[in-house]
């Protein structure tokens, strides 16, 4: 049964559903998929990209890692401008800039102007990505909203998968010194395409009196993440050295916001990210924690195979892509169904994913370390499938479980801090697992083999603890439904029935 939906006040109001939303839906998906999968489709041709502007390999590296940085500086910001003015004119605003730096990013005649548009990009992707789970809050709701965060979900999942692979076709059949600016040009047609039809399908923002933005909580913030990212980002560029006391500066700058953003609330001034989200909107909590410790160990995991096949065996960015293949093609499956059993499990379609995930890759690593060399990449692959399954199960179905209790007035703002979080848990992975990586080929050589077990293994400890956390989760969310306990009356678009601060 639909909730009803509610507006600031938790009265009652109409909801009349929007005739083009599912097109509509399908118009922010297709833009989401090219802004996620340009986190992870460029690292296949770094090597290329090195050679043909003569870069260094830090200065490569921030091709990469400049884009993830501004990624995650603009998210939770462009949420809450989103929630507070017009979330189609952000979209659209965000995806045509997306569209033009991408064009800059295919003719940068060097290095330097590269990443400079790297750099446009990522932050035109981050004002672009809140506004797609804010946009599935404003369209739908009920069980049309479980069907639209599965869609959303595996989005989320599948671009992050196949990512190495489309980036390994690009530069085999835009073969030459030029092949590499193709991964740039895709996104040209396909996002000039997205915006025309945006213009004639999605919604208006209704427009709620709230327009105030935080700008001195956008300033800490913002300066917050960037303490903490940008040694991770110098990380994988080969130069963290100096920057650790960016760490505890960065804590205490959240800090300051935390407090800012409370004060705010308890004058009646609505803040950049509401703290309720944490405290009162059911699974919302605990769906960031997930996502955020489940990205530490995925995302680093497809650089360290890029190293291992192209370095360690010496093959070619498209068979190296081909070899984790079976993993995108089990992301793929499990996601199309995933989102449409997550109503009726629950937290346990997590905790059974993630068990898959960490199998599937423990028995990837065993295999890539122990069997003879010439064939192991063939007898991965039932593992890399089965780690693939469970990888599908994890991502949609944890998004949908996190957003979908989010009212609609904070959903931009929701979003983006549930994106900050796993772009964060990104950043850690991606400078960390390749980090060990190295550390073993430093010390014992060309122990490649060594190499990826360790980082392996590494990744999968943060999947347990993301495990761990589900887990708890669940078994909170079973006593809950027990007929001998009382629960606090849910709405779908209401979390705040009780407590305020």
């Amino acid at each position: 049964m639909t909730a009803p939906a509610r507006d600031e006040g938790g009265r009652e109001t109409g909801y009349e559903p929007d005739p083009n939303r599912w097109r509509a839906l399908w118009v922010t998906l297709v833009a989401g998929f090219m802004s996620l999968l340009d986190v992870s489709i460029v690292a296949v041709a770094l090597p290329t990209v090195q050679h043909e502007l003569h870069a260094s390999a830090a200065q490569v590296q921030w091709v990469v890692s400049g884009y993830a940085l501004t990624f995650a500086l603009a998210l939770v910001c462009a949420g809450r401008l989103g929630d507070a003015l017009d979330r189609r004119r952000i979209f659209l605003i965000a995806l045509s800039g997306f569209v033009l730096f991408s064009a800059a990013c295919g003719a940068a005649p060097d290095i330097t102007l590269l990443i400079v548009a790297r750099l446009a990009q990522g932050l035109a992707a981050g004002f672009m990505a809140p506004q797609n789970s804010a946009l599935i809050q404003q369209m739908f709701r009920g069980a049309e909203r479980g069907r639209a965060f599965g869609f959303f979900g595996a989005t989320v999942g599948i671009s992050s998968a196949v990512g190495p692979l489309a980036g390994g076709l690009i530069l085999a059949l835009a073969d030459g010194p030029d092949g590499w600016r193709w991964i740039f040009y895709v996104n040209v047609p396909i996002g000039v395409l997205a915006v025309l039809l945006g213009r004639r399908l999605l919604p208006r923002t209704p427009r709620s009196g709230r327009g105030h933005v935080d700008l001195p909580g956008v300033v800490l913030l913002g300066l917050g993440v960037l303490a903490l990212m940008y040694p991770l980002v110098q990380a994988e560029a080969g130069g963290l050295t100096g920057l650790w006391w960016l760490f505890p500066a960065g804590a205490v700058l959240l800090l300051c916001f935390t407090r800012r953003q409370h004060r705010l609330l308890a004058r009646g001034t609505q803040p950049l990210l509401d703290p309720r989200l944490f405290t009162t909107v059911r699974g919302y909590a605990v769906g960031a924690g997930v996502g955020t410790l489940y990205f530490i160990g995925f995302s680093g995991i497809w650089l360290v195979f890029a190293l291992f096949y192209q370095h360690g065996l010496g093959y070619s960015p498209l068979r190296s892509a081909l070899a984790v293949t079976p993993f995108a093609v089990g992301s793929a499956c499990a996601a199309a169904v995933s989102g449409r059993l997550v109503d009726r499990l629950g937290r346990l379609l997590t905790v059974g994913g993630l068990t898959a995930v960490i199998a599937g890759l423990g028995g990837t690593a065993l295999l890539l370390r122990f069997a003879p060399v010439d064939i192991a990449p063939w007898l991965t692959a039932p593992a890399l499938f089965v780690g693939g399954l469970g990888a599908g199960c994890v991502i949609s179905p944890n998004i949908t479980m996190t957003l979908r209790d989010v009212p609609v007035r904070m959903a931009g703002a929701a979003g983006g801090a549930l994106q900050t979080g796993q772009r964060l848990g990104a950043a850690v992975g991606t400078a960390a697992l390749p980090g060990l990586f190295h550390l073993v080929l430093a010390r014992h050589g060309d122990d490649y083999r060594g190499a990826l077990f360790l980082a392996l293994g590494a990744a999968i400890l943060g999947m347990a603890a993301s495990l761990a956390l589900a887990a708890f989760d669940w078994r909170r969310d079973r006593r809950a439904r027990d007929p001998h306990r009382t629960r606090p009356d849910d709405d779908a678009d209401s979390p705040v029935h009780a407590r305020r601060p």
